[in-house]
């Protein structure tokens, strides 16, 4: 029989890439885990894992058993947290992962809310921007992801309708225009006050990008546009950007989010043309959908994103009501 604790083990070790960095990942002996994995090898008649070099490979068995690990183990950890909320043992627990403007717009105010109607539950928050935030909840190391995604990803994948999160439960929560952003004085300042500013007019400014996929887009945007960006700094820090954009050293594009809680200092907004929308989501595991402090979650989430939001003024960095 396989038992949870040895493909815990197991996909530790196919991560990791040996035993020794395993046990430091579990908290264990480097001797515990080498027994961990021949017991599981006993258990299904064949072996899991082959040595080559200073480290292991799976085998095709080893695959097949960690592909299917992460759905076996988030059922394990749903059916406990649904016992436990159902038996009274406990209220539960959210362990939640956000992309950084998210978490400092949408988080506060659905865990805000969560705590007040249930006090007993406890809430984790770490920052991570997908696709790593996807694969943490896919490896059962957080319950919620908050994250987001270009269209033109969908497009590339074939499906407009998620073929990125099908096995997934993906709750929608708004779409976050990109707005630009240029130095205080900048010669496109008045222009897109009162109108739209064709990236391609940006052709010949240095950049600041953001995060790995925002980069990747803002790429996409401006090739199709017919240039391709001098993109001299990149930082996954919003107030950096803002900073850097301030400070005079370039133009960026960036999500409404983002701006609502970094006032843009020596920045001005502009609306850029094309229009470009993120598409913000909370994804969880669907057997993690029954559990109650995670459906909450879910749902303030929901009511955080559908709250009216300050609404980005062009100019130097104002909100209009």
């Amino acid at each position: 029989m396989i038992e949870a604790r040895h493909l815990r083990v197991l996909r530790a070790v196919s991560q990791s890439g040996s035993f020794s960095a395993a046990a430091r990942e579990l908290g264990c002996t480097q001797p515990a885990v080498s027994q961990q994995m021949r017991a599981l090898e006993q258990s299904v008649g064949t072996p899991v894992l082959v040595r080559t070099g200073r480290e292991m490979r799976l085998t095709e068995a080893g695959e097949a058993l960690v592909r299917h690990a992460a759905g076996i183990l988030g059922g394990l950890v749903a059916a406990e947290e649904e016992v436990a909320a159902i038996a009274g043992l406990r209220a539960g627990r959210v362990r939640l992962v956000s992309f950084p403007s998210g978490s400092s717009t949408l988080v506060p105010a659905a865990v805000a809310a969560l705590r007040e109607r249930h006090p007993g539950t406890r809430v984790s928050l770490v920052e991570a921007e997908p696709p790593r935030s996807v694969d943490m909840l896919r490896a059962g190391e957080a319950d919620v992801a908050l994250a987001f995604r270009y269209p033109t990803e969908g497009e590339r994948g074939g499906d407009p309708g998620g073929a990125e999160w099908r096995d997934l439960e993906a709750r929608p929560l708004l779409t976050d225009r990109l707005v630009g952003l240029v130095p205080r004085g900048h010669r496109l300042e008045e222009a897109g006050t009162s109108g739209e500013v064709g990236i391609k007019e940006l052709a010949d400014e240095p950049w600041i990008a953001g995060c790995p996929r925002c980069r990747r887009h803002l790429v996409e945007v401006c090739e199709a546009a017919g240039f391709t960006p001098r993109i001299d700094f990149a930082t996954d820090d919003y107030p950096a950007v803002v900073g850097l954009v301030g400070a005079g050293l370039g133009v960026a594009v960036l999500p409404g989010l983002a701006l609502e809680s970094v006032r843009p200092k020596g920045a001005s907004i502009v609306r850029v043309a094309p229009e470009v929308r993120r598409e913000v989501v909370a994804l969880t595991l669907p057997d993690l959908v029954r559990v109650p402090a995670v459906a909450s979650m879910l749902e303030h989430l929901a009511e955080a994103a559908a709250a009216p939001r300050p609404r980005l003024a062009a100019g130097a960095g104002s909100y209009a009501d």
